[in-house]
């Protein structure tokens, strides 16, 4: 059981020999932009630990606002270098130092709708500017499975053939992102992987967190959107580091989760065996989900090393010893692409 989120961060950021080699392969220093979002701390804990373990003695650079001030502190603790920066200020990107492997994790979702602008210039204006700067590294850039449109359950999700075609403007600028980061991949011969990511679970946010809430509260969870993918956020972490070695020009493009299509009435039930309760399931599943398959990132990085199982089993034990929780939604549930 996992019961301090000093155990789980633990937990998170201990690198497997995999990702150790592929450290070892990967010349030059780290430069992590948005890393005080909900992944960034534990994947600069995982590469910092990476890159001891390989002996590599390379930099790791974390940059964000860091309106959190702990985080700055903890990050440095840990032998992170830190930078604070808005990024949507170009004299302060201006200056950011260069580094062979980027790592873009700047972005915004929630709080779209009445902040279109912001979200597009985050999502859409920034990555030009950044890939300007970094043209001459390695840069593996975050995106999303709401790139994606619903799709039939049936076909058990989008593969990285898929045209994307996003539901709402949250998911039309993150493709937005994708398609400059693609332009200047182009004009700059600029390596890039784009990283498809839906839905990174950790014990104090995630689909499951939700899910398991609402079983524990005796809440009602609605199965409209009946199906789900889900991946550890250790895992994810994981591929995203790796993910520099199979950058490329134009760039190389993973759907990033768990190999299994999870039923949300499925997962509510396995958490109400745990809780002794009953779930308090509404709605009918709907024929469409968002939903991707990443085949090809299992095939090339493996599968997950932390299964569906086990995370329900550590997010009960946590949520029942009363683990501290982010209260970040994922709205997972949502059908019109509104965050």
């Amino acid at each position: 059981m996992i019961a301090t989120v000093e155990q789980l961060e633990e937990f998170m950021s201990t690198p497997t020999k995999a990702l150790i080699e592929d450290v070892k392969k990967l010349n030059g220093d780290f430069i992590i932009l948005g890393v005080g979002g909900k992944m960034g701390p534990t994947l600069a804990y995982l590469l910092k630990n990476a890159i001891n373990e390989a002996g590599t003695n390379q930099r790791v650079i974390g940059v964000s606002r860091f309106s959190n001030k702990d985080l700055e502190t903890k990050l440095n603790s840990k032998g992170i270098e830190t930078i604070s920066c808005d990024l949507l200020n170009d004299s302060e990107l201006q200056q950011l130092p260069k580094a062979k492997n980027v790592i873009f994790m700047a972005g915004n979702k929630f709080g779209t709708v009445g902040n279109e602008h912001f979200t597009w210039a985050m999502n859409s204006y920034l990555p030009g500017r950044v890939a300007e700067h970094y043209k001459d590294s390695r840069i593996v850039v975050f995106s999303t499975g709401n790139v994606y449109p619903l799709t039939e359950v049936k076909t058990g999700g989008c593969d990285e053939s898929v045209t994307p075609n996003p539901v709402g403007e949250y998911g039309q600028s993150t493709l937005g992102r994708e398609r400059v980061f693609t332009y200047f991949s182009h004009k700059n011969q600029t390596k890039m992987s784009i990283f498809r990511l839906n839905y990174a679970i950790d014990l104090r946010y995630g689909v499951l967190v939700e899910i398991a809430k609402a079983v524990y509260h005796n809440q009602p969870i609605d199965v409209t959107m009946g199906h789900v993918n889900v991946i550890w956020q250790g895992d994810a972490n994981e591929f995203a580091i790796r993910s520099l070695i199979h950058a490329s020009s134009p760039p190389t493009i993973f759907n990033v989760t768990g190999p299994e299509l999870l039923s949300v009435r499925w997962l509510a039930n396995e958490f109400a065996k745990i809780f002794g309760k009953e779930a308090n399931i509404v709605g009918e599943e709907a024929d469409t989900a968002l939903l991707s398959n990443a085949s090809k990132a299992h095939q090339t990085f493996g599968y997950p090393s932390v299964s569906v199982k086990e995370m329900i089993q550590l997010i009960a034990d946590w949520i029942q010893h009363n683990g501290e929780l982010l209260n970040k939604p994922s709205h997972f549930q949502e059908r019109k692409g509104q965050f």
